[in-house]
C-alpha cells in the first residue's frame, strides 16, 4: 500500500490559521456594523423627512384656523357693536324728552293767582369717548362704547298777582313738587328752585304783582 506524504501540509495549516485570525473577524464585524448603522441612519432620516412634512402641514392648518378665528372675532365684535347701538337707540326712544307730557303736567299744576308766562327747555349733552376693544394674546377684552349724558333744565317764568303778591310763589313750587310727572322726572336733591323774584309792581289794571322764575332740573340720563 502506497504512503502519501503531503508536502504542503504545513503551509496549508498556516493558511488555515491565518483565515481564522480574530483581527479579520473583527474587521468583518466592523464592516457589518457600519452597514447596519448606515441603514439605521437612512431610516431615521426618512422618519425626519416625514415628520417635517407633517409639521409643515400642521403649521399650515394652524395658520388657516388662526385666520378663521380672527375673522370670527371680528364678526363677533361687529355684532356686539351693532347690539350696543341698538340698545342705545332703544333707551333713547324710551327716555326721550316729550314736550306733550310736560305741557300736560303743567296744565294740571295750577295755583290761584299764578299765571305761567313763558317756559324754556334747555337740553345739553356731554360726550364721553369710548374705549376700543383690546386683544391680550388669544383673549379679547371688550371695550366700552362712547356715552352721552343728557341734562335737561326747564325754566318757568310766572306772574303772581294774588291778594298778597309773593305768597303764592312757594305754593306754586309745592304744587310742582307734588305733581306725579315732576316727582318722577326731576332730580330729587335740587329738582326745583327759585332763581329770580322781582319786587312788587303795579300792572296796567292797577293790581300789584311780582314776577318770579322757577328752574326745574331733570334727572341726568347717560346713554
Amino acid at each position: 500500500m502506497p504512503i502519501r506524504i503531503n508536502l504542503l501540509a504545513e503551509a496549508q495549516a498556516v493558511e488555515a490559521s491565518r483565515r481564522r485570525d480574530p483581527v479579520k473577524l473583527a474587521i468583518l464585524a466592523g464592516v457589518l456594523l457600519v452597514a447596519l448603522t448606515l441603514v439605521w441612519s437612512s431610516f431615521l432620516q426618512l422618519k425626519t423627512m416625514l415628520a417635517g412634512s407633517a409639521l409643515t402641514q400642521m403649521q399650515a392648518d394652524i395658520q388657516s384656523r388662526t385666520k378663521q378665528f380672527d375673522r370670527a372675532m371680528e364678526a363677533h365684535k361687529r355684532v356686539d357693536d351693532a347690539q350696543a347701538r341698538l340698545q342705545a337707540l332703544q333707551r333713547l326712544a324710551a327716555d326721550r324728552f316729550l314736550n306733550g307730557d310736560l305741557l300736560d303736567a303743567l296744565q294740571h299744576t295750577t295755583v290761584p293767582g299764578v299765571a305761567l308766562m313763558r317756559l324754556r327747555v334747555q337740553q345739553s349733552y356731554l360726550l364721553a369717548a369710548g374705549v376700543p376693544a383690546q386683544t391680550n394674546g388669544s383673549r379679547v377684552l371688550p371695550g366700552k362704547p362712547p356715552t352721552v349724558t343728557e341734562q335737561i333744565v326747564l325754566t318757568l317764568d310766572a306772574r303772581d298777582s294774588s291778594a298778597n303778591p309773593g305768597d303764592a310763589v312757594n305754593k306754586f313750587k309745592e304744587a310742582l313738587a307734588e305733581n306725579r310727572y315732576f316727582k318722577t322726572m326731576l332730580d330729587e336733591t335740587n329738582g326745583i328752585r327759585l332763581t329770580d323774584l322781582s319786587a312788587p309792581q303795579m300792572g296796567s289794571d292797577g293790581k300789584m304783582f311780582v314776577l318770579f322764575t322757577m328752574q326745574c332740573r331733570y334727572n341726568a340720563h347717560t346713554r
